[in-house]
């Protein structure tokens, strides 16, 4: 019998707001940090998560897959949730915790 590769589950009794990057960002374990320049959402990704490329703003170097760190974008930001989500960016956790 051929295998079905469809997923068990459709994304049409879902709310908007979870098949956007908003819901599926907000849906993970994140915090709030207190910065100098503000107030942040801070959400970690583990190593086995990380599958892209990224470069980081505080040292501006490559953070490779495989390598846990954090994903940032500010919490009080003046153009709304959506608008700071499309400026996240990725630190190392060494990074973050010096910024």
């Amino acid at each position: 019998m051929p295998r079905n590769n469809r997923p068990s589950r459709s994304s049409a009794g879902r709310p908007d707001d979870e098949q956007n990057g908003l819901g599926r960002m907000l849906a993970g374990w994140k915090r709030t940090e207190q910065k100098r320049d503000g107030e942040w959402w801070v959400q970690p990704v583990g190593g086995s998560a990380a599958g892209k490329v990224y470069l980081c703003p505080g040292c501006r170097l490559e953070i490779t897959p495989g390598v846990a760190h954090v994903v940032a974008w500010r919490a009080d930001g003046l153009m709304g949730d959506d608008a700071s989500l499309a400026d996240r960016r990725h630190w190392h956790s060494h990074c973050w915790r010096l910024k």
